[in-house]
């Protein structure tokens, strides 16, 4: 498959609650934070309500921008566009040499996740990649860690070409959207972040139960908060703060809620070392 696909137009931005007149001493601006679809039902809503929390948090209005890929969320950092975004471990570590890590996210108390491979419920056979062969595969995004670079990498583990393997291949642009893919028959396997399927079992059960988890990988660092490298510290510690203050505060504890989250938590870089061994074994420039 061609990972190389050409990027998709279209933008979309949540103006943010104004700015309280007290606050961190940062730059008097607006900051635009980058995030690709999640499986929340009410994405806008619930973005309008983060971007209020963190604009009164960080004393500097939130502008949320909505891409449906990480390629996408990369191009505007790269041109300035973006000032921070919700990325994945593997998009991080191609692109870390443009970036500062500023959160790494804890989902049941680890700022850890797995990828699963998921099938039909009916489908009481499969147990691993190699079962799928000839069959038709669902892909999330080709710069995703967990639906894209462990899929491939344990193929290529297992002597197996990925590229040959399956009859027919494709990105949903969205781990949500490998449910739906999975659930409606139109592909007979997927790979999926993990955190996301059992967020989805939480919130949209009937869409779940038509899908079954036939393998899990190795845990690997949960995706990662960055901001592109020439942001100013100040901006960079004041948002930070605001991330890893939501358990402190009750309606920071609510929207960690809905995000089904446990917290924000601190930044290691070698929490990627997994998924650098990933990509290089796939033959990924720049990890």
């Amino acid at each position: 498959m061609n990972r190389r696909r050409a990027l998709e137009a279209g933008l979309l931005a949540l103006p943010a609650a104004a700015a309280l007149a007290q606050g961190p001493a940062v730059p008097r601006r607006s900051l635009r934070f980058g995030t690709t679809p999640v499986f929340l039902d009410d994405q806008l809503g619930f973005l309008a309500r983060w971007a209020a929390y963190l604009s009164n948090s960080v004393g500097v209005p939130i502008d949320f921008v909505s891409r449906r890929s990480y390629r996408d969320i990369m191009v505007l950092l790269r041109s300035q566009e973006l000032d921070l975004a919700w990325i994945c471990g593997f998009p991080w570590v191609v692109n870390r040499a443009e970036l500062r890590g500023l959160s790494i996210p804890l989902y049941l108390g680890q700022p850890l996740y797995q990828s699963y491979l998921i099938v039909p419920a009916a489908d009481t056979g499969t147990t691993s990649l190699p079962d799928l062969r000839g069959k038709v595969f669902a892909y999330s995004d080709p710069d995703s860690n967990s639906g894209w670079l462990v899929p491939r990498s344990a193929l290529l583990s297992s002597g197996i070409d990925p590229d040959r393997h399956f009859a027919r291949s494709f990105y949903t642009w969205g781990h949500r959207n490998v449910v739906q893919a999975v659930a409606s028959g139109l592909a007979q396997g997927g790979a999926v972040d993990g955190y996301v399927w059992d967020t989805l079992q939480r919130v949209a059960p009937a869409l779940v139960a038509r899908t079954r988890v036939a393998w899990r990988s190795q845990s690997y660092a949960f995706p990662p908060l960055a901001v592109r490298a020439s942001l100013d510290e100040a901006t960079e510690q004041a948002l930070r703060r605001a991330l890893v203050g939501m358990t402190d505060d009750g309606v920071g504890q609510r929207l960690l809620g809905e995000l089904n989250l446990s917290a924000f938590g601190s930044f290691d870089e070698r929490a990627f070392d997994g998924i650098a061994k990933l990509a290089a074994l796939a033959g990924v420039r720049g990890a």
